[in-house]
Parts: structure tokens; sequence; C-alpha cells
């Protein structure tokens, strides 16, 4: 917390003229436009996580595993090759307008809020899907059923019980669907949205005096807690409303003359977030194969994301460690208070939280300006609840009385760690270093505004050479990118099969 709390010092001052950028009319006009897009992925997310969740969990749905994996990979999608590749694919210049259009038929335009509505949407409706779909398997379905029992129709059932059972889970996956919305910056500016995010970069880049972009990260910073306030009050008055209950199996729910359109929904969200890009992407990588091209250029972008990911993951994992254990096994005031404010310093959008390390660095630590050292610190304070909170269940799951007894046999406590608790943190461990090592190779705003100069990841490539329309140039890193993240995201949905 101690750069956000620069970035107030930095943001109270500022100058008159600076100040004044909060009292526009402009300012307000951003602050409800990226406010109503958050609202609307939100929305959107749920609109399309739910329904999916419930298809292949609770239904008869041919091939709901196939289903599960094609509805989930989106997550390894970044928004912003998502955006490239809609643009790509749909857009003015795109491979489907210009067949479609020579038939005479045309598409409506992707830029600004409807193009950022729909990337945005199908970018992060797999967190309500995952967040749903795990509350369904974990639910007593004998309340649905006895619900059934008594008269109620399916729609009456869904309405009046499974929809309370869900809702904490809805609202988590829609909070962080609003809160990647709210915060994101590369599919905006290349969409042509006009978002609080990409006016606080634009602030920063063509300022001299960046106090105005900190006034206005501060903004952001608490328009994202106000999300993150909201939810916690609709889940607080939703878990009154959740049952409790041993659990049973569920009865598998015949889709049957619905199933061909069940089918053709999960086609079109899956063919949408994930086939369409992949296809877009391949079309124009042959493109840029076939004008020349060169790969060898990839070399430094991918060492450079590979560096920065897996240092990021590491030391993430160090970090967790140690809170993990404060809170696991110590719980009380202190630990409550640290897990707030380090899950609370995960809702800062990341282009805040960047210029408060810049900021930070430039007046406090500036040996550590422009250096690799900060970005990978940037990396993994942004993504430390994720390797925190896989740690934190891998702990509980060990309990306490399996030190205890290597304890009473005469080990040592760093033996003890050593030898029997870290071995059993290790698929926690694993799988919290995954998370922040998919999560940092797709950052953005953190890489353009820490990196040091000459450094440049997959990311800042795609983003730079699709802002300019250069899309044959941008698929081949957009490729790399999007296979080493479905990598990643094949490998956690492994590690989670196999813990379950």
């Amino acid at each position: 917390m101690l750069p956000l709390a620069y970035l107030v010092i930095r943001a109270s001052g500022a100058d008159e003229r600076a100040l004044d950028l909060l009292v526009r009319p402009r300012t307000l006009e951003l602050l409800v436009s990226s406010v109503a897009l958050a609202a609307g992925v939100g929305l959107g997310a749920t609109l399309l996580g739910v329904p999916l969740a419930w298809l292949t969990t609770r239904t008869d749905l041919p091939g709901r595993r196939l289903w599960t994996v094609l509805t989930v990979a989106p997550l390894a999608v970044p928004s912003y090759v998502l955006a490239f590749a809609l643009v790509a694919g749909l857009g003015p210049r795109g491979v489907l307008s210009g067949m479609l259009g020579s038939i005479g038929v045309g598409l409506p335009s992707l830029y600004g809020l409807p193009g950022a509505l729909l990337v945005l949407t199908l970018a992060t409706y797999p967190y309500v899907l995952l967040a749903t779909r795990a509350t369904l398997m974990r639910a007593d379905p004998a309340l649905e059923e006895a619900a059934r029992s008594l008269g109620d129709g399916f729609t009456t059932a869904f309405r009046r019980v499974t929809l309370p059972l869900l809702a904490p889970a809805m609202g988590t996956g829609a909070l962080l669907a609003a809160l990647y919305a709210i915060s994101d910056f590369g599919a905006v500016s290349i969409l042509r949205f006009d978002s609080f995010a990409r006016a606080i970069h634009v602030q920063y880049r063509s300022s001299f005096d960046r106090s105005g972009a900190a006034a206005l990260a501060l903004l952001l910073v608490l328009a994202a807690f106000a999300l993150v306030w909201a939810e916690a009050r609709v889940r607080r008055r939703a878990s009154l409303q959740v049952p409790h209950g041993a659990r049973r199996v569920a009865r598998v729910i015949p889709l049957g003359r619905w199933r061909w359109a069940a089918l053709v929904f999960c086609a079109a969200v899956a063919g949408l977030a994930l086939v369409l890009p992949a296809g877009t992407i391949a079309y124009w990588l042959v493109r840029g194969l076939e004008q020349g091209e060169p790969l060898r250029l990839l070399a430094d972008p991918v060492h450079d994301s590979l560096v920065a990911g897996g240092a990021a993951a590491t030391v993430a994992v160090l970090l967790a460690l140690p809170v993990a254990f404060l809170v696991v096994r110590y719980p009380g005031r202190l630990s409550s208070i640290a897990e707030r404010v380090l899950y609370g310093a995960y809702a800062v959008p990341g282009i805040a939280l960047a210029l408060a390390l810049v900021f930070f660095s430039l007046n406090v630590v500036p040996f550590l300006y422009q250096t690799l050292a900060l970005l990978v610190l940037a990396y993994a304070l942004r993504f430390l609840p994720q390797a925190s909170g896989t740690t934190r269940s891998a702990l509980m799951l060990i309990g306490p009385r399996v030190p205890e007894a290597a304890r009473s046999l005469g080990r040592s406590p760093f033996e003890v760690l050593r030898t029997i608790t870290l071995p059993l943190l290790r698929p926690g461990l694993l799988a919290g270093a995954a998370l922040v090592f998919l999560s940092t190779i797709k950052e953005l705003p953190l890489t353009l505004l820490v990196a040091p100069t000459g450094f440049g990841t997959l990311a800042t490539q795609v983003w730079g050479a699709a802002n300019e329309g250069f899309f044959a140039r941008a698929a081949a890193p957009a490729a790399v990118l999007m296979l080493i993240s479905l990598a990643s995201v094949s490998l956690l949905l492994r590690d989670g099969e196999h813990s379950a």
C-alpha cells in the first residue's frame, strides 16, 4: 500500500491546472462511460457464464467435458488479443467483412462502446462461469428437488432456490469482470473507446507534470473500490439466503427439444471467444509470413516475457508463503487486516498501480527506476493475491497436526518446513505460480509504464502493432502469447481435476 499512499501525496500536490482535470465535464463523462462499461460487462459476463455453468454441470448436454474446456479456454486470451483478432476479422479491413461486403452484406462497427462491451464480455465471462460452476458442483440438489415435489415448475424452482444459492458466486464473478473492464487499457485503445484508464495513460504520456495523471488514477481507484463495496453489500444479503445441508449427486436434467438450442449457444460463445480469434490470427500469421514478416524478431519478446513471468511467479510465491501462514496458522485481527489489505490492493487498476510505482521509485528509491527488478516487483505485488489464495487453500488442507507430530519427534521447525510442509504445499504453490505467470505475460499497463527502456514483451508487441493497424505484424506475437497462455490454463485445469 506504500506506493498507493505516495500516489495520494503526489495527487494532493498537484497544481491548479492539474486539479482542474477533475472537475471538467469531460472527466465526469469518462468516469460515467467507464462505470457503464464495467456494469455492462459484469451483466454480460453473468448472462453468458451462468447458463454455460448450468449446462455443463446439471444437464445432459452432449460433450459436456469438451464444452467445459472450450468455454473456459478464452480465459487464456488477453482482451487486447481478442480485440485485435475481432477487428482483424470483423472490422473494416477484416477477413469476414471483406467476404461479406463482396455480396452486399455489411457488419456493424466494432469501434466504441458496442465493441468494447462485446470484447470485454467475451474476455471475462469465464470468471463467472468458473465461480458458478464450482458452486453448482458443491451445492445440495435436494432443495431443488424438494421445491419441484411441492409443485414448483423448473423456472420457479430455479428462481426461488437455485439463484439464491448461486448469488454469491455470480456476484464474485461479475465483480472480477467489472474490475477487469474498468481497468482495461489495451482492448479499449484498439477499439478507440475513451475509457478512464486510457485517459490516464494519455495524460501521463502527454503532460510534463504527471500530477494530473495521479489525480485521475485516484478517481479510478475510488471507482474500483466502490464496485468492491457494492458487491460486498449484495453478497452479505445474498449469503443470508444460502441454505446448508448434506451434499448429494445432482440428477441430470434432460434438455429434450432444447438440446440443439443449448448446443448452438455453447458453439456461438466458444466460436466468438476462441475459434474466431484463433482463425483470424492464423490467417494474418500466414499473410505476414507471405509478406516477409521476420519471426526471428520474436526471440527477444518471448525471452523477456518468460523471464519476467518466471521471476514474478517466484517472487509472488515467496511473498505468499508468510501471508498464508499468518492467515491460516495465526488467525486474528492482524491476519484479518493483512488479508483484507492484500485483496483490497488487488482491486486497484493496473495502470494506477503502475503510476504509483513510477512516482514512488523516482522520488524514494531512484536506483530502482527503469530496472527489471521494479517491473518484477510490480508484477508480484499486482498478482500476489492469486499466489496467496492457492497457497492458503493448500495449507488449510494440511492442518496443524502433521507438522506438530514431526516436531514432537525432534525435528526442527526448518526441517519440518523443508521436508513435510513444503512438499505437501507443492500443488498449491505450483498452481499459484502458474496463475501469476499467466497473468504476468498478459499484463499490459504495468509493462508499458514500468518496464525499462528496450524491454518488450509479447503483450507490448501485440498492442503496439494492432494499435497502429499492422495486423500481419501483430499476428505472430499474438499466436505465441495464445499458445503459452493456453498451455498455462491447461495445466491449471489438469491440476484442478487431480485435486478434485
